[in-house]
């Protein structure tokens, strides 16, 4: 289990202290919808590398009212990986989460936002990552380690096959997002996920090229000693066969919609009032991650007060005396498993 990172300004949390009064709207609401979708953009922003997030439930909602009518909002969400890449400018809400039986990553986030005339911007937050092996069979792929060394291997097998294939272009080694392998007649069976970027070559030395009008996407690559390789890039479709092969007409870009969910699908808009300001100057930028990738971060906690779901005592003495069920107010729907 990983930490994706935690950013915190103390200081501007001590409205929460004086004397807030507390309100606790249910998780599926659109308050806590509203927030959930800015938090979940803020933390996919924070990524430098990996993979995009998709919000899969809310856990808990809490909202901290005071005096002079700036709130505060205490989450707890569920995310899911998705397949895009921070570098895809896909939106999430057309990004597929990753099922679980090819080792979905799941996180935890707590998030403070505040809200001030309108606008929602993200305090604080602290978010932990794991991987779901609970529908792994005898025999399916694993999760491999970024360091593997026969996993680095086959990406760099699959690197040169991409450049040998491409014509007045070559690329290099940006990032091995993901690497699994699967036991099969005949040896292993490798699969990797890496991001490519132009490169400027003089002989055999190539360098990346640091422009953002450089070519990027990402490859996938599977097979046990030729790999095959297809490279999906940020503007166009690059099928890659080999070169006994015809290679067919460049495609547009895919756009993925999760199959199961017909909410998944649903493209959310975030209308102006929900627009993340730049991050303040005291907050540094966290590194986030998942378990396909690096993480380095420290850890602080957010003090936030704990309150108990109970009913006011207004509404409890004008009860009825017959039992009533009470109202589930959160966690929240699930939009995928």
């Amino acid at each position: 289990m990983q930490l994706l990172g935690i950013t915190v300004a103390l200081g501007l949390l001590g409205g929460i202290w004086a004397q807030p009064s507390i309100l606790l709207p249910e998780c599926d609401s659109v308050e806590a919808e509203e927030a959930a979708l800015v938090a979940l953009d803020y933390l996919n922003a924070q990524h430098t590398h990996g993979y995009k997030y998709a919000l899969n439930r809310i856990e808990d909602f809490k909202i901290h009212t005071l005096p002079d009518g700036n709130n505060t909002y205490v989450l707890e969400i569920e995310l899911l990986e998705t397949d895009c890449h921070v570098l895809d400018p896909t939106p999430v809400a057309n990004c597929t989460v990753r099922p679980k039986h090819l080792t979905a990553i799941e996180g935890d986030c707590d998030v403070v936002l505040r809200k001030v005339a309108g606008i929602l911007t993200v305090l604080a937050f602290k978010c932990k990552t794991e991987e779901s092996r609970e529908d792994l069979c005898l025999g399916c792929s694993t999760l491999l380690p970024l360091n593997h060394t026969q996993g680095q291997d086959f990406v760099q097998a699959s690197l040169t096959k991409l450049n040998n294939e491409t014509q007045n272009l070559t690329y290099s080694l940006l990032e091995i997002g993901r690497m699994s392998s699967q036991v099969v007649a005949g040896g292993k069976r490798y699969k990797a996920e890496f991001v490519v970027v132009e490169a400027n070559c003089i002989n055999d030395t190539c360098t990346p090229l640091n422009d953002t009008m450089a070519a990027r996407g990402i490859c996938i690559s599977e097979g046990t000693k030729d790999p095959s390789v297809n490279c999906k890039m940020f503007s166009t479709l690059m099928p890659l066969v080999d070169a006994n092969n015809t290679i067919g007409p460049i495609l547009p870009p895919q756009v993925h919609i999760h199959p199961e969910s017909a909410e998944s699908a649903e493209v959310v808009p975030v209308g102006p009032a929900l627009i993340v300001p730049a991050a303040e100057p005291a907050i540094p930028s966290p590194a986030a991650d998942d378990s396909s990738s690096d993480a380095s971060s420290a850890s602080v906690e957010v003090p936030v007060a704990l309150v108990k779901r109970e009913a006011p005592a207004s509404i409890v003495a004008n009860a009825p005396a017959a039992p009533v069920a009470p109202v589930k107010v959160c966690p929240g729907r699930i939009r995928f498993f």
